[in-house]
């Protein structure tokens, strides 16, 4: 089979590493090879710029026009050095977030204009774009004491409750205009979690066979 993008999104808290893990058993049961990476990191590079952008003791924290360039530029990197070379050679690709991630938290939560991200993300990706997106939904108020549970929380985990609600906003917003996203209610029993994503697995691969 042809190499497939699938990418993974979701505020904090919302079971993204539980959906990959059931997204890595069915790629798994179709025989094919995987690679799994995340946003913003995945290189080298990407894993520095990550390290900066979320760093919660940075005295000169990045001003949202430079939060976005950064994601971009980790962005760029991962998608011509790593997602695209294994889409070529028919490897699937399963990403922790992607482009969508920075039209919900730059352009919902940090308010940037919704036309220059589209414009920005057109410029660096093209009409590069994942085939299928799991959009795991859930009221920032439990996302956000799920994430508390793991510990410390980074900088832009320690952001206000009104920039999640306004970047899980956007995220519905996008994913109810996009045919190739498809929305999970992350606040259900792992095992419904689980069903629903399995479901959206197999309508997809009965698409692309």
């Amino acid at each position: 089979m042809a190499g497939r993008f699938i990418v993974i999104e979701g505020l904090e808290g919302a079971g993204k590493s539980t959906a990959a893990a059931c997204v890595k058993d069915f790629i798994a049961s179709l025989n094919v090879q995987l690679l799994h990476v995340r946003e913003p990191g995945g290189t080298e590079l990407g894993e520095a710029l990550r390290e900066l952008v979320k760093r919660p003791d940075l005295e000169d924290a990045p001003a949202p026009m430079t939060e976005l360039l950064l994601m971009y530029a980790s962005r760029a990197q991962l998608v011509e050095t790593k997602i695209k070379p294994a889409l070529a050679a028919d490897t699937w690709v399963l990403g922790d977030r992607h482009d969508l991630s920075s039209q919900a938290y730059q352009g919902g939560g940090r308010q940037i204009d919704q036309h220059l991200l589209e414009q920005m993300r057109d410029m660096v990706l093209g009409s590069f774009r994942p085939d299928l997106t799991l959009y795991m939904d859930i009221d920032p108020v439990i996302g956000l004491e799920r994430a508390r549970g793991r510990g410390e929380l980074d900088r832009i985990e320690q952001e206000s409750i009104d920039f999640f609600q306004r970047t899980r906003a956007r995220y519905r917003q996008l994913a109810a205009t996009d045919s190739a996203i498809v929305t999970i209610d992350a606040s259900q029993s792992i095992e419904q979690v689980q069903h629903d994503i399995q479901q959206a697995l197999q309508h997809a691969v009965g698409q692309w066979q």
